[in-house]
Parts: C-alpha cells; sequence; structure tokens
C-alpha cells in the first residue's frame, strides 16, 4: 500500500488523536471571511474533508451557513454529527465526489493535499460540477511540485502538490478565475492557499 492509500485508515485508527491536536483557535478565519464574502448567510457550502468539524465546519454553521461535509474517517464524521446535529456529514473519499448538487462555495483545507497529483487533477472537474455559477473554492496545497510525507502518531503523512502554473490552468479549464493566491501565508500557519470563484 503506498503512503496516499493509507490516508484513510491513518486518519480513521487517529481520530482522536486529530482532534485534539487540530488547531481551533480560528487562525484560518480571514481566509473564511474571504470565502463566503460574496454569499448570503443560509447558502450552502460543501467542507471536503472536514475532519471532526472544528474549527473550519463550526466557523460556516456559526456565521449562518448550511455546511455538508465529506471525510473518509468514519470516526471524525461521527464527530461531526455529534456535534452539528442539524448539518448533513457523509464518510466518503473525494475522489469519488457525486452528490448530484452545488455549492455556493466549496472548501478543502489542509485535505486535498493528501491526494496523488494524479487524483488532484482529476479533481477538478468535480469541483466544477459541484460549484454553482459564482459560486467560491478555497483549497491548500503545496508551494511548488513535489512529494512531501511527514508524520502522524509515528505514521507516515502524504502530501503532494501540483505546480502553481498547473493549479492556475487546471481552474482556467474548469471554468474557475483565481482570485488570490498566497504561498506560505505568514499569517495562517504557513499555508499556501488557493481562493477562486466559478464563472
Amino acid at each position: 500500500m503506498s503512503y496516499a492509500d493509507a490516508i484513510p485508515g491513518l486518519y480513521a485508527r487517529h481520530a482522536e488523536a486529530f482532534d485534539r491536536v487540530r488547531g481551533k483557535d480560528g487562525f484560518e478565519r480571514p481566509w473564511l471571511d474571504r470565502l463566503v464574502s460574496p454569499l448570503h448567510p443560509g447558502g450552502h457550502v460543501l467542507d471536503l474533508g472536514c475532519g471532526s468539524g472544528e474549527p473550519i465546519a463550526a466557523d460556516l454553521i456559526g456565521r449562518g451557513f448550511i455546511v455538508t461535509g465529506l471525510d473518509v474517517s468514519e470516526p471524525l464524521i461521527r464527530l461531526c454529527r455529534e456535534r452539528f446535529p442539524g448539518h448533513d456529514f457523509h464518510v466518503g473519499d473525494m475522489r469519488e465526489l457525486s452528490l448530484e448538487r452545488t455549492f455556493a462555495a466549496i472548501v478543502a483545507w489542509h485535505s486535498f493535499f493528501h491526494l496523488t497529483p494524479e487524483a488532484q487533477r482529476a479533481m477538478f472537474p468535480r469541483f466544477a460540477s459541484h460549484a454553482a455559477s459564482g459560486a467560491t473554492l478555497m483549497f491548500t496545497s503545496g508551494p511548488s511540485a513535489g512529494v512531501a510525507v511527514g508524520e502522524f502518531e509515528g505514521e507516515p503523512l502524504y502530501h503532494a502538490s501540483l505546480d502553481p502554473e498547473e493549479y492556475r490552468s487546471l481552474l482556467s479549464e474548469n471554468g474557475f478565475v483565481v482570485l488570490q493566491h498566497v504561498i506560505e501565508d505568514p499569517t495562517c500557519g504557513g499555508a499556501t492557499i488557493w481562493l477562486a470563484q466559478k464563472s
């Protein structure tokens, strides 16, 4: 089994540890402000790789949005359902995303970059098919093309990134306009962030 294929099992085995160490102080809030700035409260937001629902889904729900969350880890989705019973959380793999509906915004924060480069390329038509006209899309990537293997709870943790120009091309080919791209944002834990909008 490859490191990438091991991701679902890792987050299932270590769901409690992930929830415990996942920062919940809201440092992502300025970017969430940008994600939802064109939207009206009550809009539907898709959170891909939602984890335990905190802080991203919690923040969006607190703003009055209706969240649909997807994650490969059943224990993490169970936590989401316990915490946010009025919202819709599914166990599933974003690579097979097919909800047959569109959303006002899509966010894949620190989740999309666990996919292989090939799987990332294949996600852009799925983003497009789930994005309403004018919808915003936000995801995090690496700063440049490559693979990095970190560690979580003593197990290898896979990350990959395409080249920024390839992300731009994929977004454009699938009907998105890049609004912002910040490499290793020092105000957001060093995350490399993409914000785009469906034309």
